[in-house]
């Protein structure tokens, strides 16, 4: 019986580090994936990759059960079709934590509780960050950063540019700081603040 790995994260800007960290040492091969949970098995390469390499009697092993699916139909379709290949399933951590070879009840509590779990944290980070904005903050920072300034920042970006070489190029339009170049710091600040309303909204598309 040979222990394959699957690691899965939903976006590029995931880390999968602490998975790894936990399959390569136990697993003779780990097979990694960056989209969403929600796909069908037929259109997650890291999935399909794995599906066919293992064999009749093996047992894939994922870190969480929500590694398998991304809400709770999807990882039961994915077990149902794995157990029904007689291929097992080791789980390392959380409620589903162990090794199965057919559907119970744990399982499927598992993976209620983590797709309830990821959906209360994805409404969080969105309720923040409306406060913060409600407030006149971004990140604590007075919002010199209109929408548009970061737009022009993103789309610099996107094109090679340092927060340095994008500095010049943007003028604030209003305030006490009107015709200045916002601050470094203050560019930086906007766009983390995007990047997490950018991975929020990946997360509950995926």
């Amino acid at each position: 019986m040979a222990l394959v790995g699957l690691v899965r994260v939903s976006t590029d800007k995931q880390n999968v580090d602490r998975q790894h960290d936990a399959l390569d040492p136990i697993c003779v091969k780990v097979f990694e994936e960056k989209v969403s949970g929600k796909l069908a098995v037929s259109d997650r390469p890291g999935l399909s990759a794995a599906l066919g390499y293992l064999r009749d009697g093996d047992m894939l092993c994922v870190q969480e059960v929500d590694r398998l699916g991304r809400d709770t139909l999807t990882g039961l379709m994915t077990l149902a079709e794995l157990f029904e290949r007689n291929i097992s399933v080791k789980v390392l951590t959380g409620v589903g934590a162990g090794e199965h070879n057919e559907m119970n009840l744990l399982l499927e509590l598992a993976l209620v509780l983590a797709s309830e779990r990821r959906r209360d944290i994805v409404k969080k980070t969105k309720d923040g960050l409306e406060a913060a904005r409600a407030r006149g903050r971004v990140g604590g920072r007075r919002p010199v950063m209109t929408d548009a300034l970061i737009v022009q920042a993103v789309a610099l970006r996107s094109k090679g540019y340092s927060l340095k070489q994008i500095q010049p190029h943007l003028r604030i339009t209003e305030g006490a700081n009107k015709g200045k170049n916002p601050s470094i710091g203050a560019i930086s600040q906007a766009l983390r603040v995007y990047d997490a309303s950018q991975a929020s909204d990946a997360e509950v598309a995926s």
